[in-house]
């Protein structure tokens, strides 16, 4: 008999946490400066402080420029320079956006991949669990009313088969 005992439920759910946390800061370390330049300025562009700050500039640009600052001359009376630096800012803001998106993007397919592989080992051995149940009912000569599913659920999934039928379906949504 084996010295080990099953882990529980806590300490699995502490190492899969762990496990994941562990991943998600490598990934981050060997993000590229790019990369990272992207995410801090889609964070901060994002924030109130972003916006406060913006709001102060706003009001400031316009009180000068309409006069309103005895001690500071207008530089922009007819608005133009404002506008144009808000064009552009908006330009590399959306483009910062977009790059960060793209990255999330990426994790976020990772993220479902690992789930359908776990998905599909999961199933897989949701199936052997049946052959084998259905074998000892088998052997001990005891009938269940789930006998006539039984057949069909210890088949495994084919999840080619489940994409092509998912798409036939959306498709047929699509067409009605």
């Amino acid at each position: 008999m084996s010295d080990q005992r099953p882990a529980d439920m806590q300490s699995v759910l502490h190492q899969n946490i762990h496990a994941l946390v562990e991943h998600r800061r490598q990934q981050e370390e060997h993000q590229g400066v790019q990369a990272w330049v992207a995410g801090a300025v889609s964070r901060f562009a994002g924030s109130m402080t972003f916006v406060y700050l913006h709001l102060a500039i706003l009001v400031v640009w316009v009180l000068a420029n309409l006069g309103e600052i005895p001690a500071v001359p207008a530089w922009d009376p007819t608005f133009v320079i404002l506008a144009m630096v808000a064009s552009v800012e908006a330009i590399f803001l959306s483009t910062f956006v977009l790059i960060n998106q793209n990255r999330m993007a990426a994790h976020s397919e990772r993220r479902a991949e690992l789930d359908l592989q776990i998905s599909l080992l999961n199933e897989h051995e949701t199936t052997r669990l049946i052959e084998m149940v259905a074998a000892l009912t088998a052997r001990l000569n005891i009938s269940t009313p789930a006998d006539k599913e039984l057949p069909e659920l210890a088949e495994n999934v084919d999840p080619q088969k489940v994409m092509t039928q998912i798409q036939q379906a959306s498709g047929d949504q699509e067409n009605a």
